[in-house]
């Protein structure tokens, strides 16, 4: 099992902090499908992806265990 972390706006729009699911094996692209598609969540192309609490490009491979989180953009003015 996976724990997948969500931060600022994708936590209001998932209507949660975390979930557990079976991500093992699975792409962080293909995790990002499954989640838009599953969770109605907005558009995940440009959200940063951290494992494991380093930052990691969308062709990773998620291994059983890992913590996948999806952080958004910060922008200020």
């Amino acid at each position: 099992m996976n724990k997948i972390l969500f931060f600022a706006h994708l936590r209001d729009a998932a209507d949660r902090e975390e979930l557990q699911i079976k991500a093992v094996g699975k792409t962080v692209a293909e995790l990002k499908t499954e989640l838009m598609k599953n969770y109605d969540l907005p558009q995940l192309e440009t959200v940063m992806t951290a494992i494991n609490e380093e930052f990691v490009p969308d062709d990773e491979i998620i291994h059983d265990g890992d913590v996948i989180a999806f952080i958004p953009s910060v922008s200020g003015g």
